[in-house]
């Protein structure tokens, strides 16, 4: 038998986007509830790779109304974020619901109806706060490898415990690929595959980097240029979403000292083994995707996706389906947007776009 609550607002995903909703939603005084599916909040940084550090040291890595609790220069592990997230929640008791998976999105006479095995859930405004980065892209000829050779996501890996002996192909470049090709170059030989991204040009721990990182790059740059609103923002934003980011942390020389190998784009398989694309076939054992996610939206029975599969939204507000929100998506208002300090921002003003909606619509019935 099918359980049914109603409430003015749903938020779907209790990471640091929906926790930051759910803050402002609490201030606004409305009646909500923040819809996960892990066993506890924090479980999405719990479950990346062991060694994962933040990009952004611990003064951007707060959400409203409660800093981090470290050094302000101090990188975060990712275990630290997933415990700030928890404490956070509990903080300022908020209602997280964990181990709801939601199945599906739709409408009816109320307004959203969300079905998560025997329960239902009603709300007047909804907001999907999830990441773009919710299921690993495989490319198509992945199961073509040989069962011998140990295959897995970036989003799966953990440890070079799990690699078997013998050499590892990286497919993908950017700055997941580059990270764990670094740590897994002290224990097996690695080839990294695929285009440059460039690197930032400076070290994100060093002098120049705290300063240009902390006053210029993060406040000014990612934060207040590149938005939406600007002609470079919207330029970046086509690039952004269109290839990955710079190398923040690790850097070419540091790969090459490692000796970490560029290889050209993996294209495909032959004799179970991967290829590239100027023919050679690296001696490898393990191949580990640094390729992308899908946003894995599926779930959502609305007509509001494009022809690639992504919602169409202005700067987190979805025009085909008056009522729904988005948060957390990458470039969603500005290159700071998948940022714990750009969260934020876009929450409170997702937030307050709803509860003006909401308001004007009760004094009209």
């Amino acid at each position: 038998m099918q359980t049914r609550a109603h409430f003015d607002v749903i938020v779907i995903g209790a990471g640091q986007a929906g926790l930051s909703v759910a803050y402002h939603l609490a201030r606004k005084g409305l009646r909500f509830v923040v819809l996960d599916d892990h066993a506890r909040v924090g479980d999405v940084w719990r479950e990346r790779w062991d060694s994962l550090r933040l990009f952004t040291p611990a003064r951007f890595d707060g959400l409203d109304g409660l800093p981090f609790p470290a050094p302000p220069s101090y990188f975060p592990t990712k275990n630290e974020m997933a415990d700030y997230l928890e404490a956070y929640a509990a903080h300022f008791e908020l209602p997280v619901l964990c181990g709801v998976r939601v199945e599906r999105l739709s409408r009816n006479e109320r307004g959203f109806r969300i079905e998560a095995g025997e329960r239902v859930f009603e709300a007047e405004r909804v907001v999907v706060a999830m990441s773009s980065f919710q299921r690993g892209a495989l490319p198509s000829w992945a199961k073509e490898l040989a069962p011998e050779v140990v295959a897995l996501h970036s989003s799966s890996y953990r440890t070079p415990a799990q690699l078997a002996p013998g050499g590892v192909l990286l497919v993908g470049a950017g700055n997941s690929g580059s990270e764990i090709a670094l740590e897994v170059a002290r224990t097996h030989p690695v080839v990294m595959s695929g285009r440059d991204t460039g690197e930032v040009p400076f070290r994100i721990a060093g002098f120049w980097g705290r300063f240009v990182l902390a006053r210029l790059v993060l406040r000014v740059l990612f934060h207040r240029i590149l938005t939406i609103r600007t002609p470079m923002g919207q330029r970046a934003r086509r690039r952004v979403l269109g290839r990955g980011d710079p190398l923040i942390r690790v850097r070419a020389a540091d790969l090459a000292r490692a000796g970490v190998k560029r290889g050209a784009r993996t294209v495909g398989v032959k004799n179970g083994r991967p290829v590239l694309e100027d023919g050679s076939v690296p001696d490898v054992t393990n191949v580990i995707f640094c390729n992308g996610y899908h946003p894995n939206l599926s779930w959502i029975d609305l007509p509001i996706f494009d022809d690639h599969g992504e919602p169409r939204h202005v700067g987190g507000v979805v025009t085909d389906a008056p009522g729904l929100y988005f948060v957390g998506l990458k470039f969603l208002y500005a290159f700071s947007s998948t940022m714990i300090h750009g969260v934020g921002r876009d929450a409170e003003r997702i937030v307050e776009t709803l509860a003006a909606g909401l308001s004007t619509e009760r004094r009209a019935a």
